[in-house]
């Protein structure tokens, strides 16, 4: 589930910028008026900002609830903690399964005889 959402948050996020992008500024209609020509569009002169803020507006919303749905999710996660706590735990697991096992030395106990005890 959260990878469906995930998905739609940035199918929407690319949405709001690829509209913002394609729609003129307000001052563009005043470079119109002097002779720049650029004020005819695709939708018509009044047709193209309806839409695309209309567009736009629905991309932001839908952005807008996927964020607030992954930030819902997140926090209740199972399992939901520190990162460093998690570091630490998994070292002391990984420490206890290196731990050598204790041996006692070997006591070697002598023979009896000096002479035999004595290297040559």
């Amino acid at each position: 589930m959260e990878n469906l959402v995930t998905i739609i948050h940035i199918l929407a996020a690319a949405g709001v910028i690829g509209l913002v992008l394609l729609q003129h500024g307000k001052g563009a209609d005043m470079g119109a008026a002097f002779g720049s020509g650029a004020s005819g569009s695709l939708f018509g002169v009044s047709g193209s900002s309806n839409f695309m803020s209309k567009a736009t507006a629905i991309c932001v919303t839908i952005f807008f609830a996927t964020s607030l749905t992954l930030a819902y999710m997140s926090s209740h996660r199972a399992g939901n903690g520190s990162v460093i706590k998690a570091v630490v735990k998994t070292q002391e697991v990984k420490s206890e399964a290196i731990k050598p096992t204790e041996t006692k030395p070997t006591e070697t106990t002598p023979t009896g005889n000096a002479a035999k005890d004595i290297p040559n």
